[in-house]
């Protein structure tokens, strides 16, 4: 779509170019969503393109160990990504990515970043990086960085930590995450339908530290971790205390007491399958 209230693109080399913010101005990453609708209120947008951050840094041992992921990485990089043979978890962005349900055009314009900060409840990207606890670095434009789990960096439906301006840099998958076994489940009401519910766990060598995500169902990643892999009878019980009935996502895609229903079935399926 052409965007006619745009008068002006910037193209920095440098983030720290851009030293004042002003209502008008949007980031532009893939603008896989910005040229999808008007942009009524935009009339400046700032290409990142320029500013060459390496979409992926893997570093398999030591201090800092995992997989940095540039906001600027497109879904055709990360998908390409093979990674260390003991990043047991590597295999889930392939099966995330495939829950996007995208256009070859998509696949090699669309940003991991983009997906994350859109924050919808059904962004599979949000799904993959905060169910192996991925940390944003955040860098605000009148202060320093900053860094906040992905699974606080959204706050609701197309909701989210970031202040005016503030730009997200990166997200850090730490190693010990993506060593980890794991088991995911995805339904939709539709055959190529948005998810309705996207579930992921990831559980340590030994069955300890069992960590499930519930994505898509709710507005926000909600987080169960264990320290053993959970009996049914615990994994039920610890549902109901952390997603009371009203804290499910209701829209076209599935009403809340089926998003409840599934949530239910499918981290009992996953359970199972890792324990």
């Amino acid at each position: 779509m052409n965007l006619n209230t745009i008068t002006e693109v910037k193209r920095p080399t440098s983030a720290d170019q851009i030293t004042q913010w002003r209502d008008g101005y949007a980031w532009l990453a893939g603008g896989t969503w910005l040229f999808s609708e008007p942009q009524v209120a935009t009339d400046t947008l700032i290409d990142l393109d320029k500013l060459g951050w390496t979409p992926l840094t893997a570093t398999p041992s030591g201090p800092g160990a995992g997989l940095e992921i540039a906001a600027t990485c497109r879904i055709a990089d990360l998908h390409a990504f093979k990674g260390p043979a003991a990043w047991r978890a590597v295999p889930l962005f392939h099966e995330c990515i495939n829950a996007f349900l995208m256009s070859f055009k998509i696949w090699n314009a669309a940003t991991v970043g983009g997906n994350i900060c859109m924050s919808l409840p059904a962004g599979a990207m949000i799904s993959l990086t905060s169910a192996l606890e991925g940390v944003c670095t955040l860098w605000p434009r009148d202060g320093n960085p900053r860094q906040v789990l992905v699974a606080d960096f959204v706050t609701g439906n197309h909701k989210n930590v970031l202040q005016k301006g503030e730009l997200l840099r990166s997200i850090h998958l730490p190693a010990s995450a993506l060593s980890k076994r794991y088991a995911m489940r995805q339904v939709s009401l539709t055959h190529l339908g948005r998810s309705a519910a996207l579930i992921i766990a990831t559980v340590g060598h030994k069955g300890d530290d069992f960590l499930l995500t519930v994505t898509a169902a709710t507005p926000k990643p909600v987080y169960l971790r264990f320290k053993k892999t959970p009996t049914a009878v615990e994994l039920r019980r610890a549902i109901d205390d952390h997603l009371p009935a009203d804290g499910y996502f209701e829209d076209v895609h599935g009403s809340a007491a089926y998003k409840r229903h599934i949530t239910y079935y499918l981290a009992e399926q996953i359970r199972a399958e890792l324990a």
